[in-house]
């Protein structure tokens, strides 16, 4: 069996991508987040700092998501009946996207919070 190339490589992940957006409700929810976020944070005229600190937690909020549809569906491949342990699996995995959810709600709020007071009058500058 030989390697894909680099092109087949990006062809792959670019497919996996495609699907979790079209089969996963929760991402697409998400993904709208993450352009409010932006439109958001455009508006702002964020610095270059804050827009890497969003698009990290952007990132990891994606990333749990797929890893819970990873986990899902190769526990849902292994069986069909119900197990204590796949159930396990499948609870913890989407506590870890909820975990990152909360946490990048925060970083939200910490990171957007300020300046939209500052650009609503309703706190000044520093």
């Amino acid at each position: 069996m030989h390697s894909p190339t680099l092109l087949h490589s990006f062809r792959y992940a670019f497919a996996g991508l495609w699907r979790a957006l079209r089969t996963q409700r929760n991402l697409r929810i998400h993904l709208l987040a993450a352009m409010a976020v932006t439109a958001m944070g455009l508006w702002l005229h964020l610095d270059a700092l804050r827009w890497a600190v969003l698009a990290l937690t952007i990132a990891l909020v994606f990333f749990a998501e797929m890893v819970n549809t990873v986990t899902e569906a190769a526990i849902d491949l292994v069986t069909e009946e119900y197990h204590p342990l796949a159930k396990v699996a499948k609870d913890v995995s989407a506590g870890a996207v909820l975990v990152t959810a909360l946490a990048a709600v925060v970083v939200g709020l910490l990171i957007l919070g300020p300046p939209l007071l500052v650009e609503l009058g309703l706190a000044v500058a520093d």
